[in-house]
């Protein structure tokens, strides 16, 4: 058993399916590594941290589940694609977060900074820079 402290931000943790976390680097072929190494992440689970400054450039979408989003710093505004148009919802506490439902595309609209934290089912996951309207 290897036991060792450390930073979401630099070493993220893949939830497998037998419930055992794998520790992972984060370099930047992380995400290529992950469908390469975890047969196309199909039923793992990515917990990561990243900092932002600036808006996401693109939208994402998850379609194997629900993505927890939680604020650690900063202020962030999650904008979500639903069949009744773009909901805006905005983490300004530390602790607050959303639950960003399967198959719903989102961006991130960052006026300063922002430390937040990720749960993230990781299969199929798509990036585009406008997606089509639900």
């Amino acid at each position: 058993m290897n036991l060792s402290v450390e930073n979401l931000a630099q070493v993220f943790a893949v939830l497998k399916p037998d419930l055992s976390v794998q520790q992972v680097v984060n370099e930047p072929s992380l995400y290529a590594d992950l469908d390469k190494n975890y047969a196309g992440f199909k039923d793992h689970v990515l917990i990561a941290v990243h900092d932002f400054t600036q808006d996401w450039p693109t939208w994402e979408c998850h379609p194997a589940g629900d993505e927890i989003v939680v604020l650690l710093a900063g202020h962030c505004e999650f904008i979500l694609k639903t069949d009744s148009g773009d909901q805006s919802l905005l983490l300004d506490q530390q602790g607050s977060y959303v639950v960003v439902p399967k198959g719903i595309w989102h961006t991130a609209k960052i006026a300063t900074s922002a430390k937040v934290l990720f749960i993230t089912p990781g299969e199929n996951t798509q990036n585009a820079e406008q997606p089509e309207s639900r």
